[in-house]
């Protein structure tokens, strides 16, 4: 296998070429896609088999979730359960944006989607191409980074297909990505006022703190 390679305007998605991605994705095929941070791996979330070859692919470890994208905060509720005043703040403050966070999840996905943990990681990424997928396909796609486990995230199409392009049949151009570092990552699955940074990235621990506080 040798990865096509699509090439999609990053601010103003041509339609009728991320229809193409959406019929990719619905065949059940792992697609790579520009985010803002790092390109990712996409796949329809509910579709086992495609979640699994996410973990074949990248040698990831299976007790690891995949993190999910979406298109608006509308579509957390159908999603998630137990959500709070903080993930509203956090939401209204940087969604659309580079931080993921961690809520309990609802029933509509496969638990085998958390990696049996029952927590979901939602972001509403700031890149246009990813969000028209997920209009498009009426699903969260997964977004986990576009790299073998222990390599570097790639931040060019052309690095998806050094490390990937013999494994997926589609690798998305959308140019670079606007960022080189990860999304920080806030965990609310505890429920109450209780939050954890797991992971400082694009935005700092201060300044979750300080929209949290308010």
């Amino acid at each position: 296998m040798t990865a096509e390679t699509l090439r999609i305007h990053p601010d103003e998605p041509e339609p009728e070429l991320i229809d193409q991605v959406v019929s990719s994705l619905t065949s059940g095929n792992v697609v790579a896609l520009p985010t803002d941070t790092f390109y990712g791996l996409a796949v329809d979330p509910v579709n086992l088999r495609a979640v699994e070859r996410i973990y074949e692919i990248k040698s990831r470890a299976r007790y690891k979730p995949l993190s999910l994208l979406i298109a608006d905060v509308s579509q957390v509720n159908q999603l998630a359960r137990n959500l709070d005043s903080a993930f509203d703040r956090l939401a209204e403050r940087f969604w659309p944006g580079p931080l993921t966070i961690i809520v309990k999840a609802g029933s509509r996905l496969p638990l085998r989607v958390t990696a049996n943990t029952g927590n979901l990681a939602l972001r509403v990424p700031e890149a246009a191409i990813p969000r028209a997928v997920v209009a498009r396909l009426g699903l969260p796609i997964t977004a986990t980074s576009a790299n073998l486990s222990g390599l570097p995230e790639c931040t060019h199409a052309q690095g998806v297909r050094d490390q990937l392009g013999r494994n997926i049949p589609l690798i998305v151009d959308g140019g670079p990505t606007a960022r080189s570092v990860p999304t920080t990552i806030v965990d609310l699955s505890g429920g109450g006022d209780s939050w954890m940074i797991i992971r400082e990235g694009a935005i700092p621990t201060h300044e979750i703190a300080l929209t949290l506080q308010r």
